[in-house]
């Protein structure tokens, strides 16, 4: 097939220089069989050589009229719809076999109340009216009992909660409100009730929690976005109104939708990645939904522009 072979002339000394074996009739007409190319890093193969991600596929090389660049899914092309839903179940049986996703497993934690009263920040008379008052109401947290009655700060407490879950206090001086939009939905940031502050030397993303860290949305945006995701707590009066400005903010186009199974989740992500043709995409667990992420642009930066993502979050709500 030298019309499907055939190399353009800026990468004939690429290819003689990198292919041992090639004869002087092959690099002056510049055709080539497939296999010269096997073993040889991706950015020295010419676009027409793409082969399809899915490993059954057998007629990628007969599809001449499909994009050798686009749909891209977690790194792979594929040749045909048929193929990106092979490669999409494969993906949806990793994330809900629990693969990849992180498992909140019970950890025996001392009671904040004690843990206080182990740290000399109060005594226990203090805290018998903390829990008396609690019991009264009917609700209500510990610590915030111990702060309306005047007993410890609300910045103690949020130490003593950073303690009990083993991650830092941090504050929100530098948050980039506009800049972490693009880090995940709005939907997760509500629900979840998390707030991404800055990414720090390209690498760290700090995110921030009221009452406890949440694993398994840091586990999904490490893995989404490849930073490093360190989680922390902040103090109610900083974190609520910073995460009104970030649930205000203007976030990446998201799509919600509900399928009554897993067939009909693979329908729709298929769906979606076929529709937009991204130059790269990724299927991630966050709890019981499913985070598709589609890159229309080549990405330049660890954090990217609002208006070249999109992203469709989806649940099964059937059998």
């Amino acid at each position: 097939m030298p019309l499907l072979n055939r190399l353009p002339p800026g990468l004939v000394s690429t290819a003689r220089a990198l292919i041992p074996g090639l004869s002087n009739e092959q690099t002056e007409s510049r055709t080539f069989e497939p296999a010269h190319w096997e073993g040889l890093p991706a950015s020295t193969k010419p676009g027409v050589f793409e082969t399809c991600a899915n490993p059954g596929c057998d007629s990628g090389w007969l599809k001449i009229w499909r994009s050798r660049r686009t749909p891209v899914f977690e790194g792979g092309w594929s040749c045909s719809p048929e193929c990106t839903r092979a490669i999409v179940e494969a993906a949806l049986r990793r994330e809900m076999d629990g693969r990849g996703v992180a498992q909140e497993g019970h950890r025996h934690r001392i009671p904040l109340g004690l843990s206080m009263l182990e740290q000399g920040w109060i005594s226990a008379p203090q805290l018998r009216e903390a829990l008396d008052a609690q019991k009264t109401a009917g609700g209500g947290r510990v610590g915030q009992w111990l702060v309306c009655h005047r007993v410890v700060t609300e910045e103690q407490v949020t130490r003593a909660l950073g303690l009990q879950w083993s991650c830092p206090v941090l504050g929100v001086e530098f948050h980039d409100t506009e800049g972490m939009t693009s880090l995940m939905p709005r939907f997760f940031a509500d629900a979840f009730g998390a707030l991404p502050l800055r990414v720090a030397a390209g690498r760290i993303l700090y995110m921030g929690f009221e009452g406890r860290p949440d694993p398994v949305l840091a586990l999904a945006v490490e893995r989404m976005t490849g930073l490093r995701v360190e989680s922390g707590l902040i103090a109610g009066s900083l974190f609520r109104p910073a995460h009104q400005r970030l649930l205000a903010a203007q976030y990446p186009r998201t799509e919600l939708f509900e399928a009554v199974s897993e067939s009909g989740l693979v329908h729709s992500i298929v769906r979606a990645v076929e529709k937009a043709q991204p130059v790269e995409s990724r299927l991630v667990r966050v709890h019981g939904c499913l985070w598709l992420r589609t890159w229309l642009q080549p990405q330049r930066g660890p954090v990217p522009e609002t208006d070249s993502i999109q992203d469709l979050v989806g649940t099964a709500v059937g059998p």
